[in-house]
């Protein structure tokens, strides 16, 4: 299994160890031609605005959207489910997206750095334990379309993860923690 992780800015290395953990061969992704041979690609969390702009700098929001069409799956964590969404309530102009989530989502929505956080979250097809989610300056999905299954929530009803079909978003980052149950899960969605 080959999994790439856009190495723009960001998580990408703490995806790639979680990746390696688990038997999958990783490629950073920084060319399109990168694209070509694999099975799936991660989006890393980081700064959104700076992730897009240099996707778009290196060329790379068309081919990642034509990987979307594909079917191959695409799962963006933190800022990614920023880069994924449709709708992004409160960006910027320059804020670059790649437009392939009917999600709507709210940038910092829990606060700034200070006051990230962590929780147990249910998350049904992760199985019954819950998963520790950390949350860094996180974003929180405000509306999914009627395709996008709404995978966990905070006790307020929070989306905080979600999924339509190939496309996997976490509003945090299971790449900091030891459990590697999302990273599996991504990997079923690419067999």
């Amino acid at each position: 299994m080959k999994i790439g992780v856009l190495a723009a800015q960001g998580a990408f290395i703490e995806h790639e160890k979680a990746l390696q953990r688990i038997g999958a061969e990783v490629i950073e992704v920084r060319l399109s031609e990168h694209l070509e041979d694999l099975d799936g690609l991660i989006i890393p969390g980081g700064e959104s605005t700076t992730i897009g702009k240099v996707a778009r700098r290196w060329g790379l929001i068309e081919p990642i959207q034509a990987f979307a069409q594909t079917g191959r799956p695409i799962w963006g964590t933190c800022a990614g489910m920023i880069l994924m969404a449709k709708q992004v309530m409160d960006g910027a102009p320059e804020q670059p997206t790649l437009d392939l989530m009917d999600i709507a989502v709210r940038r910092n929505a829990f606060g700034r750095q200070v006051d990230s956080f962590e929780a147990d979250l249910d998350v049904r097809v992760l199985g019954a334990e819950p998963f520790h989610a950390v949350f860094i300056r996180a974003p929180l999905i405000e509306h999914v379309g009627e395709d996008v299954e709404a995978l966990a929530q905070l006790e307020d009803g929070t989306i905080v993860a979600a999924q339509q079909g190939h496309l996997l978003t976490t509003s945090f980052h299971p790449e900091l923690t030891e459990d590697d149950r999302f990273h599996r899960y991504f990997l079923e969605l690419s067999d």
